[in-house]
């Protein structure tokens, strides 16, 4: 599967989930990044299993001591909260599956796509559950 038709796979898949996360603000922000948590279940290659999401802009900034990523491609205090969204917006869409922070997603996202999508899919409707839920407590 070419990596655009995988991308729009997990486009179709994810679409229609309500995933929140948080995110967390160091004392010296903008310096350094913040953090982000999925607070909701989500199965991708980028997210370890307890949510922190992996992303290079999240990375402390300059140089990669592993030499994975270029210093241009970490943490600048010219982000914001909009292109933080954005890049895990497209991340979500996206995966780097070069740089896995779920081993088991990222093997099943290269081995078994219907599985994955299967896992993917039940995220989904957990999500959606629980913004139903959300929603019809806020009615009360």
């Amino acid at each position: 599967m070419a990596v655009s038709q995988a991308s729009l796979l997990l486009q179709k898949q994810l679409k229609g989930g309500f995933f929140n996360a948080i995110m967390i603000f160091p004392e010296n922000y903008p310096v350094s990044p913040p953090a982000v948590r999925f607070i909701t279940e989500v199965w991708h290659p980028n997210v370890y299993q307890d949510g922190k999401v992996s992303i290079s802009i999240l990375l402390p900034p300059g140089d990669d001591p592993n030499g994975y990523e270029l210093a241009t491609e970490r943490w600048s205090p010219v982000h914001t909260v909009e292109s933080i969204v954005l890049s895990i917006i497209s991340m979500l869409s996206s995966p780097n599956d070069e740089s896995p922070a779920n081993v088991d997603a990222v093997k099943q996202w290269r081995e078994n796509r219907e599985e994955f999508r299967k896992k993917v899919s039940r995220c989904v409707r957990k999500s959606q559950e629980m913004f139903s839920n959300f929603a019809r407590c806020r009615s009360l």
